[in-house]
């Protein structure tokens, strides 16, 4: 008889914990393909870009073409390796990785290439237990999922830019790729 409580007891637990544990997986599963297709298009927006207007900004305030680039490449990097990975963060002021200096264009889409590897890596072996806890985010308290989705987003906006430079020098930027 207590044998037969414990195997119920054990059916019943599982049964109200595994959807829980689907979910984040699913969260997971579902964000490396949007990821893979943020990278496919970024990749694909960088390759457009004809190598002399890398150096174009729409403001003498703005990042250049080629900035915004090596920017997603950092921020990805950050958020990644060192927010959500443990890494020691890279230095803005000394880090050559992410600076454009005399990168080729082919040099930067490199770069780019590599850190997409690596954080999908990271994502890959990310235990989904850990997304709802929550870290330090500039001051204000952020589940390890929502890293993910600010991650998302902040390459979306740094791309969005590169796309209207593109259109500034009459450049019809590649067709969009879904599900990003």
């Amino acid at each position: 008889m207590k044998q037969l409580f414990i195997l119920t007891a054990t059916i019943l637990f599982f049964s109200f914990t595994a959807p829980l544990s689907a979910q984040r997986n699913d969260f997971i599963k579902d964000y490396l393909e949007r990821f893979e297709n943020s990278r496919k298009y970024l990749v694909l927006v960088a390759e457009t870009m004809p190598e002399e207007q890398y150096e174009f900004k729409a403001s003498p305030e703005s990042l250049t073409f080629a900035e915004n680039l090596m920017h997603i490449g950092y921020a990805m990097d950050w958020h990644c390796q060192s927010l959500l990975g443990g890494r020691e963060s890279r230095n803005w002021e000394t880090d050559t990785v992410y600076k454009v200096g005399k990168k080729s264009k082919k040099e930067m889409i490199s770069t780019i290439e590599k850190t997409f590897d690596e954080t999908i890596k990271l994502i890959e072996q990310f235990d989904p237990i850990e997304l709802d806890e929550e870290l330090d985010y500039f001051g204000l308290n952020r589940t390890k999922r929502q890293i993910f989705l600010l991650l998302a987003d902040h390459i979306t906006h740094h791309r969005g830019q590169m796309l209207v430079y593109m259109r500034l020098n009459g450049i019809v930027p590649p067709r969009y790729v879904l599900f990003q």
